[in-house]
């Protein structure tokens, strides 16, 4: 049976003004919710969780704050990842009796970070209608203000909480041409710092605390830096870290090439080597033929 609030209270109050929620077509809405400040979230989300069957959350304690803030009388559930196998059956069974059920996480963008992702791909699976609602986001927030490249970017998310784990997948990341984003927790942000600039060296980077909340703080430097400083100061809240991409590759050493090219001329041809060589190092192909031409005695 159906949980849908009665017509009268399918409503929400948004700038004092109280409004009646249109009919929501079933299926599940993927709906954005603010990461901190309530103000940011959209009238269309608003509008559907007013309308839905029923609200999904990863923690309905803090979901809670957000439906009351709006005068939302949606019934709220929770689902997180420790109750998934459990509770999933129960949505994907009220979507094939034709509910309209709205999908939210702790804040922001659900699926990212958080175990939304198994839901969707079985409702789509199932042929259910899937619809997104987008709006805030911490990671997409947070590369916003960096000042870094945002042209491409890596989100990591958390990294391992082992410290041998960690470094080991920092190590990965370390050649990805493209600023990397990772969320990060106060009681680890120190010493994921640290892994951060021995494995990628003194990039520029942030550490975007807290953000759209009243304490928000950005802070700015290189990796080592800004490892030194949380070494020293205690942080809070939700922390983003956005890292610069890596440099452009150091030119080879010229005598380096030249040994490695001598080397596969001994065995292959001036084509041959010039290739193996210049896809060895990176290099323009013309050019480490020209020098192979010169090594094997003809002129290019």
């Amino acid at each position: 049976m159906s949980s849908r609030p009665s017509t009268g209270q399918r409503t929400y109050v948004a700038l004092g003004a109280q409004v009646e929620a249109r009919t929501l077509e079933p299926g599940l809405h993927i709906v954005a919710t603010p990461i901190g400040n309530l103000g940011d979230v959209t009238l269309r989300a608003l509008e559907t969780l007013a309308a839905a069957d029923a609200i999904f959350a990863e923690d309905t304690r803090i979901s809670r704050r957000l439906v009351d803030h709006y005068a939302i009388k949606t019934p709220l559930h929770s689902y997180h990842e420790h109750n998934a196998a459990e509770v999933r059956p129960r949505i994907i069974g009220r979507l094939e009796a034709g509910e309209a059920l709205a999908l939210i996480s702790d804040a922001g963008t659900p699926l990212i970070s958080d175990p939304g992702y198994r839901l969707v791909i079985e409702a789509a699976e199932r042929g259910f209608q899937v619809r997104t609602l987008p709006g805030p986001s911490a990671v997409i927030a947070a590369l916003t203000l960096a000042a870094l490249p945002t042209d491409r970017f890596f989100f990591e998310g958390f990294l391992p909480q082992k410290a041998g784990a960690r470094r080991k997948r920092l190590v990965a990341l370390a050649a990805i041409p493209a600023t990397l984003v990772f969320y990060e927790g106060p009681s680890r942000i120190a010493e994921s710092l640290a892994d951060m600039a021995a494995g990628l060296g003194p990039r520029p980077a942030v550490v975007a605390r807290e953000l759209t909340k009243f304490h928000e703080e950005v802070r700015r430097g290189d990796l080592t830096e800004l490892a030194a400083h949380y070494a020293t100061e205690a942080a809070r809240g939700e922390i983003v870290v956005v890292v610069a991409p890596p440099g452009p590759p150091e030119a080879p050493d010229e005598a380096a090439v030249e040994s490695a090219l001598r080397a596969a001329l001994q065995a292959l041809s001036v084509r041959d080597a010039a290739d193996r060589i210049a896809t060895e190092f990176d290099l323009p192909r013309r050019q480490v033929y020209s020098l192979a031409l010169r090594l094997g005695g003809q002129q290019p």
